[in-house]
């Protein structure tokens, strides 16, 4: 589910989003939750992918962290009329709780998930090592390095508390000069605010924030914007390997392996500022250039 292109305004807060984030209990597995009052013409879809492991978060014990999410986004949703989350209690073992939930508007699912929850035990460990790039402080965020190349920001780029500061280059400026074209797509992110120490809200942020930018890795690739090419999410997949926190840098080092058919494959390794993978993220995206000048 993509955003409209055309969208403005001043964005939504920290607080906006910890607010449509905080579903409505109808019944014991059926949850209801909104959009920001002011957004784009379509419902994001990092916020339904958020809004519904929020919900089946909160049918799981505590003790019993997500560790990893498959989602397929189905329909365009509404954001002028709520989005009602059912929830299957699809199994309950000793060690891995597993969720699946159906977001539903106008009697239609528009979107589906299934998560795993798992107590915590001691096991094997490794990781790939995060890429030697600059620190955050050292890079200028996205709004500005818009703001000197399009002499503005746009309303639908601003519309997150989420900071971002791109390590390489933007896609309006790969489409300027085509040597800066690249499949790599390394980004600084933080929530702006300070979040709730429980860990169900720091993975539904980075759930949030996860949707972002992969796609426009894509774009990057190929030197194009939003601009003149329908995009949107068909599915995402998350695993969560190791605690984090939203509100602090982690390094999002996105990339494509593939692009045919308009659709779209991208890929992203998510680090703490101290080297720490804490996630992986996989998405595949329609990508229909629709003005190929």
């Amino acid at each position: 589910m993509s955003e409209s292109a055309g969208a403005e305004g001043q964005g939504q807060s920290l607080e906006d989003l910890l607010r449509v984030l905080d579903l409505e209990r109808i019944e014991n597995d059926i949850f209801r939750g909104n959009s920001p009052d002011e957004g784009p013409q379509r419902v994001f879809g990092g916020l339904v992918a958020g809004q519904a492991l929020v919900a089946a978060g909160r049918t799981v014990p505590e003790e019993r962290h997500v560790h990893s999410l498959h989602a397929y986004f189905i329909r365009p949703g509404d954001p002028a009329v709520p989005i009602v989350y059912e929830v299957d209690r699809a199994r309950d073992g000793r060690s891995f709780t597993t969720r699946r939930v159906v977001a539903i508007q106008h009697g239609k699912p528009i979107f589906t998930l299934s998560a795993s929850f798992h107590k915590a035990e001691p096991g094997l460990d490794h990781q790939v090592p995060m890429p030697d790039v600059p620190a955050p402080e050292e890079l200028p965020s996205r709004d500005e390095r818009l703001q000197d190349v399009l002499g503005r920001v746009p309303g639908f780029v601003r519309w997150h508390p989420i900071e971002l500061r791109p390590v390489g280059p933007l896609s309006i400026e790969a489409q300027r000069k085509p040597w800066m074209r690249t499949n790599t797509n390394p980004i600084w992110l933080k929530v702006n605010g300070k979040l709730p120490d429980d860990p169900l809200t720091q993975v539904c942020l980075m759930t949030y924030a996860s949707d972002m930018t992969l796609l426009d890795t894509v774009l990057l690739r190929h030197g194009k914007t939003p601009v003149g090419v329908a995009m949107a999410s068909l599915d995402h997949a998350m695993w969560f390997h190791r605690p984090f926190r939203a509100d602090e840098w982690l390094l999002y080092a996105q990339e494509t392996p593939s692009a045919q058919g308009a659709r779209g494959l991208a890929r992203g390794l998510v680090y703490t500022r101290d080297g720490q993978l804490v996630c992986s993220v996989v998405q595949e995206g329609l990508i229909r250039v629709t003005d190929d000048a």
